[in-house]
């Protein structure tokens, strides 16, 4: 498998309902619980790339660009970007998307940084 076919296959999509009980007071979707969904996504993105253990070393650029409303759908898309020796950077977009029209508009975009470690949590290769 190639690179570019590698980096294809470890994207993901996870499609959530936003509920009450994720949204705050303003009936939006909490920042707080979209970055918590944002980085489980980058996550899984990252260990379907490498199949090895990772950790979340840092995020970087959480834009916040439309409220996501409760009673809609949230559509997060992780994708490998760059990839280092120890460390591989996801980048996560969330869409919102109406239930019941075909509205659909990027919400949030963010970054996540990940070093794949060894049993003893040290930094060790990326397998690519």
């Amino acid at each position: 498998m190639t690179l570019e076919e590698k980096i294809l296959a470890a994207e993901t999509h996870i499609f959530k309902a936003v509920f009450p009980n994720t949204t705050n007071h303003y009936d939006t979707l909490f920042g707080g619980a979209a970055m918590h969904l944002m980085d489980e996504v980058a996550f899984i993105t990252a260990t379907r790339f490498s199949r090895q253990r990772v950790v979340t070393v840092s995020s970087d650029r959480i834009d916040f660009k439309k409220p996501i409303p409760a009673g809609t759908f949230a559509e997060f898309i992780g994708k490998v970007g760059h990839i280092g020796n120890t460390s591989m950077q996801v980048h996560v977009e969330i869409f919102v998307e109406d239930m019941y029209s075909l509205k659909r508009e990027k919400a949030i975009t963010g970054n996540f940084t990940f070093v794949a470690i060894n049993e003893n949590k040290e930094p060790i290769s990326i397998n690519r």
